[in-house]
């Protein structure tokens, strides 16, 4: 039992992250003036709905109830991407820097459940190791892209 309960928190933990991911991404899309930087946004977006879908899919099949909104935090990094875009000369910059310090939390965020896969089910760990994953690969995209912004000023 103990373990279904704390594999319940992770979860909850994560999708309410997961949630608050998606918002900000989808934040970044409407502040962004760029054509290619808001459709990149709002597949990232995308992208974590998904992983909350799977998330949430997870919790079902164990009796559980999902997590449905974000967090106070993530309300608060929102606002904060918002003023520094508003004050910095480059915008997409701001905002780029911004998402590379979202992403950085959630692979923390991921990297402390996953130390703790003894307790959960193999689909999960499976599911997590993937998203972790992902998440990297979009902070290695994220430093490309604050790249191009620096030399181009997009």
């Amino acid at each position: 039992m103990k373990t279904t309960v704390q594999t319940e928190k992770y979860l909850n933990d994560l999708l309410e992250k997961t949630y608050d991911a998606q918002r900000g991404y989808a934040n970044a899309a409407e502040i962004t003036e760029h054509a290619q930087l808001k459709r990149w946004f709002a597949e990232q977006g995308a992208r974590r709905t998904h992983y909350a879908a799977s998330l949430t899919k997870e919790l079902k099949a164990m009796n559980q109830d999902p997590e449905l909104d974000g967090s106070f935090k993530g309300d608060m990094h929102r606002g904060w991407m918002n003023l520094k875009a508003a004050l910095s000369i480059n915008k997409d910059e701001a905002i780029l820097e911004e998402c590379i310090t979202g992403e950085k939390k959630a692979i923390e965020e991921y990297t402390a459940v996953l130390e703790n896969k003894s307790e959960l089910p193999p689909t999960v760990v499976s599911i997590l190791e993937a998203q972790k994953d992902e998440i990297q690969s979009t902070v290695n995209t994220i430093r490309r892209l604050e790249d191009i912004a620096d030399d181009h000023n997009l």
